[in-house]
């Protein structure tokens, strides 16, 4: 992952080659853990049967480990103490809520009504994905893309504490009390409160504690000078090697189901695909437009494209079943999603000469050291 600070004035030069090796490749080792995924779900019978026996919250036990593994570096890079400048900024917090609680859900509405009018199941699939926020792997793609760390883990918690508030509310307005009110056919959701705050609790409870732990216990110990410089570099690419897993693992459970039925995944790609292009790029021109630097344009961008498709996976699995089209709706999200916003990572990267950049300050913790960051 990029070691870069959300507060670092970049160095001028091509944005890919201020990547490391395993960031300037990345697309091509998700290609490559996708095909693998996939080919290992075809050709090993019954991989995806045994690998979704083991499950927390709906979700195959070796997907959540992943995530954690994938999620755990990138909140230990996070500065805590900068937290609080964040939670005080409406020109992102008012933004983000709206795109993410309104605009979001609303615009997955129309598309999947408009890409899939003749397919139920995938339908509300799609519907299921648009209300589920995400709140684990956009913490990847707004680092890569060096969005504000610390901005991305409040808007992330943001979304957390919402997803259990509204989560359900919204599947029954988006699925039963809209369409009705539309004509169109309805759709019933029976999924718990806490169904959704155990699968905010696992995905996103436990590595923020631990990278919360890791900081405090780290930085009290042996100083920031030494926990930026040595420890954040040896545990951050464990944060690739986690969504590489996770890639595997999630494909190989549905890689004879999305290989055996191609058209499908076509006609639930299209929706999806203009679902990401149109909120993360309105998203970076709201950003824009309300005066956001970069760091935090960015992450308002990501954290409003992507989805949470572990509970999406996981909420269709438990009222559908494991077998159903809105099942396979929710697994085709991460193959769409994935290589469309690391693509978009690097569009970020290119138009951040549009945005204002963040002022320099000084790190007061590095200051006795004699390190002033920027």
């Amino acid at each position: 992952m990029s070691a870069e600070s959300t507060t670092t004035v970049a160095p001028a030069g091509p944005a890919a080659g201020r990547l490391s090796f395993l960031d300037r490749f990345l697309a091509v080792w998700i290609l490559i853990a996708m095909a693998a995924g996939l080919g290992l779900g075809r050709l090993v019978p019954g991989l995806g049967d045994a690998l979704a026996k083991v499950t927390v919250t709906g979700v195959s036990l070796p997907i959540a480990l992943g995530l954690l593994v994938m999620m755990y570096p990138v909140l230990a890079k996070v500065r805590y103490d900068r937290l609080e400048t964040v939670t005080h900024d409406r020109r992102l917090l008012i933004p983000s809520l709206v795109l993410n609680w309104i605009v979001g859900p609303a615009l997955m509405f129309a598309l999947a009504w408009v890409f899939l009018p003749d397919l139920s199941e995938y339908r509300t699939g799609l519907i299921i994905v648009g209300l589920a926020r995400c709140i684990a792997m956009v913490v990847i793609w707004n680092d890569l893309a060096c969005g504000d760390r610390e901005a991305a883990a409040v808007l992330v918690a943001l979304n957390s504490v919402f997803q259990v508030l509204a989560f359900s509310l919204l599947g029954w307005f988006y699925l039963s009390v809209l369409p009705g009110r539309l004509g169109l056919e309805q759709t019933a959701l029976d999924v718990s409160v806490w169904e959704i705050a155990r699968s905010v609790l696992i995905f996103l409870g436990i590595p923020l504690l631990a990278g919360f732990l890791t900081r405090r216990i780290g930085e009290k110990t042996k100083g920031r000078t030494w926990y930026e410089d040595r420890l954040i570099p040896r545990i951050g690419p464990f944060a690739l090697y986690g969504l590489l897993f996770t890639i595997v693992v999630l494909f190989a459970l549905q890689g004879d189901a999305i290989t055996s039925r191609p058209l499908d995944v076509v006609r639930i790609a299209l929706p999806l695909l203009v679902y990401f292009a149109l909120m993360w790029a309105g998203s970076m021109v709201v950003g824009r437009a309300v005066g956001l630097d970069y760091p935090k344009a960015t992450t308002l961008a990501f954290t409003a494209a992507g989805n949470n498709f572990e509970l999406a996976i996981a909420v269709a699995i438990a009222t559908f079943g494991a077998t159903s089209g809105q099942a396979l709706a929710g697994v085709v999200g991460p193959l769409i999603e994935v290589p469309v916003l690391i693509g978009l990572v690097y569009v970020a990267l290119a138009a951040r000469r549009f945005f204002p950049q963040p002022t320099p300050t000084v790190d007061p913790a590095a200051a006795p050291e004699g390190s002033a960051r920027v």
